[in-house]
């Protein structure tokens, strides 16, 4: 039987971490701080914002919620940005994506102090990542390094297969891997002949944003399957496609008319030594790594 690689339990232990951190910072007069930009009214995005104000409720920490208008310019968020980078009280700065089309999303981001950069997306700290050198890295990349070390996986020595090439994901979940001393190779959708490289992976990770693209096929059995995709299906036929006859899954699709999926096709799991599951898995680790970030951030900003 494959192993479940439990995302939400090695979730709450990084944030078991993390309060622990913030109450021997508090000891010295420290108290991390979050400074969260949420720009209008999205939905997703306000529910996905308000679950990391929590969490910096629940740890600690303490949080910001800034809600501009869906109306802002990119000159009044850069006052904003540098505003924020100014406040001492800020450890962190979030700004949450998507932002309306007449936002020049990547000035904004680039605006921001690298070293409260706690999303990593700034150029320096990526730079710095490529490097090795100590840096604030992207929270969904640094949480599937964290569930492969504590879930026992071994990573030097490991072919890892990394199949997408986003500077959010695919870049930094490579450097991260080749770090810790495995080999690494990235697919993208220009790559040639994919099914046969994904069959060389002892560790693949899938960051390409395509239900269930992945097939069981493409995988060699054995593999450690690392699944960052989460694509809602809302029909019947890719339903069918993923999860005829399981009644749990039925269930959900017949009372919200829709579930979730990842980018690997849940009959690869099947045939793997051990997976993380979608719901469940990678996704759970993001909110976990922003808070470790933030708090990392306060220690790095004061030389600790």
């Amino acid at each position: 039987m494959p192993k479940v690689l439990d995302g939400a339990a090695i979730a709450a232990a990084i944030k078991t971490e993390v309060a622990e951190e913030v109450r021997a910072l508090a000891a010295r007069g420290i108290k991390p701080g979050l400074a969260a930009v949420l720009v209008g009214h999205v939905p997703a995005s306000e529910i996905y914002v308000r679950s990391k104000v929590q969490a910096c409720a629940d740890l600690g920490l303490y949080s910001d919620l800034i809600t501009p208008p869906d109306t802002v310019t990119t000159e009044e968020m850069l006052a904003l940005v540098a505003e924020l980078n100014a406040r001492d009280d800020v450890d962190g700065i979030l700004i949450q994506l998507p932002l309306p089309k007449q936002v020049d999303a990547k000035a904004l981001l680039d605006a921001v102090d690298p070293a409260k950069d706690v999303d990593g997306f700034h150029p320096v700290n990526a730079g710095r990542l490529l490097a090795g050198r100590p840096a604030l890295a992207p929270c969904t990349p640094a949480g599937v390094i964290e569930i492969l070390k504590r879930s026992g996986i071994p990573i030097a020595g490991q072919h890892a297969v990394v199949v997408g090439r986003s500077d959010i994901v695919g870049k930094p979940v490579a450097m991260l891997l080749l770090h810790q001393n495995a080999t690494v190779t990235i697919c993208h959708s220009k790559t040639r002949d994919l099914p046969t490289i994904t069959k060389q992976a002892d560790i693949l990770v899938a960051a390409i944003g395509r239900p269930g693209f992945i097939t069981a096929d493409m995988v060699t059995p054995g593999a450690t399957l690392i699944d960052v995709g989460i694509n809602r299906i809302t029909t019947r036929e890719e339903f069918d496609r993923f999860f005829k006859g399981n009644e749990k899954r039925e269930a959900a699709f017949a009372k919200r008319g829709s579930v979730v999926v990842g980018d690997i096709d849940p009959k690869a799991f099947e045939i793997s030594g051990a997976y993380t599951p979608v719901p469940g898995g990678v996704g759970l680790l993001t909110i976990a790594m922003l808070m470790a970030n933030t708090v990392r951030a306060a220690r790095m900003r004061r030389g600790l």
